[in-house]
């Protein structure tokens, strides 16, 4: 099948799409190569990717709504895994505009897309951090999420309220997963495994908020892209009485305090951290932990590698990609 991949430069794009291809689906890749980070690393993504049979890339903002429409009625798309947005929590105080704009106006774009394209099911990213200051744990999908902590968090619930709509209007499928915490080779910078793993290499100092009383529910890369791709495959279906818009947890189930994360780290890189203790952060949130029970349900999987397994191949990836000074 032909499958529209949107990020496709970014951490979990780039999966995505090379799972895709490996099984010989078609991919078609877009990206706007923003810099909110390096955008050297996005490149640096896409040449893995370009190589393959079966791929092309188009640098397409999903915020350009006469672009995306034209993409939709010529591209013969039969899925779409939607990833493309403006990330990262602690961002969407100093930028919010552009969480407006790739976040909402991006994805009603995808929306529209999807309805008159005909289709057969959307996947899209939600986050963790739609659960907000809720403090039951682990988060289940049935919990009220009405009071998000950051904009980023409220533009995440905003998505699965949109696409709701649209499935429930215009009758075609539509699943979100809320993702929590992804790492692994190929990261993002901005992620505090990869920030941490950079300034410990570097002998600069790590900030740990909240006095270091955290705990994380890190979900290695490839459960996240086993996930998707069987939720893509599985596609809702309102003849069997099935409801056409589903939103999934997708974690690790197995929260691991911050310290204990960072003596991980530190054993995987023969380095102690130097830690500097700060206060909680605005925005952020103390602990998340997901119920994966629902996911298991509708597609028979649970994520399952372990942070310790994780973190060296992560590891073992940013020395060969950084060089053999690091």
């Amino acid at each position: 099948m032909k499958v529209l991949v949107t990020g496709a430069a970014g951490f979990i794009g780039m999966y995505v799409a090379e799972r895709l291809l490996a099984r010989g689906d078609e991919v078609v890749g877009i990206d706007n190569l923003n810099d909110y980070y390096d955008p050297q690393l996005k490149r640096d993504r896409l040449a893995r990717l370009q190589p393959q049979r079966g791929f092309t890339f188009l640098p397409v903002d999903i915020a350009d709504r006469h672009a995306m429409a034209a993409l939709f009625a010529s591209g013969g798309f039969d899925r779409v895994v939607h990833l493309a947005a403006q990330a990262g929590v602690r961002y969407s105080l100093k930028n919010p505009q552009a969480y407006a704009q790739a976040n909402l106006v991006g994805f009603l774009n995808i929306l529209e897309g999807c309805r008159h394209a005909r289709i057969a099911h959307l996947v899209y990213a939600s986050s963790s951090s739609v659960y907000g200051g809720n403090t039951k744990m682990p988060f289940s999908e049935s919990d009220p999420v009405d009071h998000p902590v950051s904009l980023y968090a409220a533009t995440k619930k905003s998505n699965e309220l949109m696409a709701h709509a649209y499935a429930h209007l215009y009758g075609f499928p539509a699943t979100g997963l809320r993702f929590f915490t992804v790492y692994g080779p190929w990261g993002r910078p901005d992620m505090a495994y990869y920030s941490f793993t950079e300034a410990i290499l570097q002998g600069r100092a790590i900030d740990v908020f909240n006095h270091g009383d955290m705990k994380r529910d890190f979900t290695y890369i490839d459960d996240i892209v086993e996930g998707v791709v069987r939720v893509l495959d599985r596609v809702p279906d309102a003849k069997a009485g099935e409801s056409l818009h589903h939103v999934f947890n997708i974690g690790h189930h197995e929260p691991v305090a911050l310290m204990e994360f960072i003596a991980t780290l530190e054993r995987h890189l023969g380095r102690q951290a130097q830690v500097r203790m700060l206060p909680m952060q605005p925005g952020d949130v103390p602990a998340t932990y997901a119920d994966v029970d629902a996911l298991a349900a509708w597609v028979g999987f649970r994520p399952s590698t372990s942070l310790d397994e994780g973190l060296a191949r992560f590891t073992r990836w940013y020395r060969d990609y950084k060089g053999p000074k690091q």
